[in-house]
This record gives structure tokens, sequence and C-alpha cells, in this order.
């Protein structure tokens, strides 16, 4: 029996990562078409919702280490999709905000996944509230 509860565990742990790939590479897919990726859609997403944020505040949302996550930012600066700027209140932090070009991109990028974004909640129907707290429960879970 305990081998079964292993299994279980095994097969849903498999799941959730085949479907984090599958919606992840959907959602690339979608963006490639813009000249986007996932990266800067998730980085752009967080700057146009909460304002100018540090670098750390970025990596920890977008799931970036920081020599990537430089890389990606440094590409942004070159196409005048962010700014960076030193924080006003500690003038050591750099602040990275959207520029008004990487905010019309964003909301382009984001009507691009909107397909697949309603996709993933027609698949769930009324239950998609309910993955969201499991998931987040699990997340906070694994992350204490």
């Amino acid at each position: 029996m305990a081998e079964r509860a292993t299994l279980t565990g095994d097969q849903s742990l498999r799941l959730l990562s085949l479907v984090s790939h599958t919606v992840t590479q959907r959602i690339e897919d979608a963006l490639k078409v813009h000249g986007s990726d996932i990266d800067q859609w998730r980085i752009l997403g967080l700057l146009v919702e909460r304002g100018a944020c540090p670098m750390n505040v970025i990596a920890e949302h977008a799931m970036l280490l920081a020599p990537k996550l430089s890389k990606v930012v440094d590409r942004m600066v070159s196409a005048n999709l962010v700014l960076r700027r030193p924080d006003a209140h500690d003038r050591r932090r750099v602040l990275v905000a959207a520029s008004p070009r990487g905010q019309r991109a964003f909301a382009e990028w984001d009507a691009a996944t909107a397909q697949v974004q309603q996709r993933f909640h027609a698949a769930l129907g009324d239950e998609a509230p309910h993955l969201q707290t499991l998931l987040t429960r699990l997340h906070e879970s694994l992350t204490d």
C-alpha cells in the first residue's frame, strides 16, 4: 500500500511539472510571434502592475537568477522597454521601471497570451479558483 501512495505522489509531481512545461511552452509560442519571451513578459507584468522595483524583487517574480536577470534587463534597456534609475531612498540601489514603450509592449504581449489563459480557465471551469488556492497553499508550504 505504501508503494501505491509513493507512485501516486510521484505521478502528481510529474503531472504538475508536465502542466507547467506545457503552459510555459504555449505562452512562449504566443510571445515569440511578437518578438518577446516569457521572462520579458513576466518582468514587464510586474513593473506595469507595481511600478519600479529593485532587481531582487524582479528576480523572485520572474524566477530568474541574478546573472540571467541582468542580461535580460540589459536587453530590455537596449530595446527601450525598461529604464534603470537610482532609488530615491537608497542611492546604492537601482530600480527598474517600465518605459512607456514597455507598457505598450506589455499590453500587446498580454493580449497575445490571453488565448492560453482562456484555454487554461476553460479546461478548469468553476474549479479554477480551487486550483489557485491549492497551488498557493502548496507553494507556501514548500517555501517555509
